[in-house]
C-alpha cells in the first residue's frame, strides 16, 4: 500500500490514485473501487428466490432492506467451492441498487496509481472482458479490477426487482 498518498487521492508525482477493496475467488485476486463498497459482512442465511438466474443466490435482509446476493464464482463460471470461515458478502452499489456479492475472502484495502493499471485483456482467469475495468499491477501481483455496473445487466436487475429483490 502506498503510505505516501495525499488526502486528495493523488500520489507524490501527482498521479490519481484508485483506492480498492481486494478479495479472492479461488487463486485470483480482484478489486473494486472502495467508494462502491458499503460494508463487508460474514456469510449468513440467504433466502432463495424462484426463477432467478443460477448465479443469484437469493436475497438477504440487511437491517430491514432486502438486497439481492450474487455468487461471483457462479457469475464468472468458476468452479464452486465450499464456504469457509473466510467467506464474505461484500455489499456494493450496482447502479442505483444495493447488492451483495459472495467472495472467498476479503484481502485488504490498497491504492493503485493510474500507471499501475492496464486495460483489460480479452479474457482474464476465464472471465470475459465485459466485467473488467482493467488489471492492476502491485509488485509481483496482478489484481483484476471489476466493473460492478456490468456484473448484473439491466434485464437481470429488472428481473430481480420484479421478483422481490431490490
Amino acid at each position: 500500500m502506498d503510505t505516501h498518498a495525499k488526502q486528495d487521492g493523488r500520489d507524490k508525482s501527482g498521479q490519481k490514485l484508485l483506492q480498492l477493496v481486494t478479495f479472492t475467488l479461488g487463486t485470483e485476486e480482484y478489486g473494486v473501487d472502495i467508494m462502491r463498497v458499503q460494508e463487508i459482512i460474514r456469510m449468513q442465511d440467504i433466502t432463495r428466490v424462484p426463477q432467478m438466474p443460477a448465479f443469484i443466490e437469493g436475497v438477504l435482509n440487511l437491517r430491514g432492506n432486502v438486497i439481492p446476493v450474487v455468487d461471483l464464482r457462479k457469475r464468472f463460471a468458476l468452479p464452486t467451492a465450499e464456504q469457509t470461515a473466510q467467506t464474505r458478502i461484500v455489499v456494493v452499489n450496482v447502479g442505483d441498487r444495493t447488492t451483495g456479492v459472495v467472495v472467498d475472502a476479503v484481502s485488504e484495502v490498497l491504492r493503485l496509481a493510474e500507471d499501475q493499471i492496464e486495460p483489460p485483456p480479452a479474457v482474464v482467469a476465464g472471465i470475459g472482458h465485459e466485467y473488467l475495468r482493467g488489471v492492476g499491477k502491485v509488485g509481483g501481483r496482478l489484481i483484476i479490477l471489476l466493473d460492478l455496473d456490468r456484473i448484473l445487466t439491466v434485464t437481470e436487475l429488472n428481473q430481480l426487482e420484479k421478483n422481490g429483490g431490490r
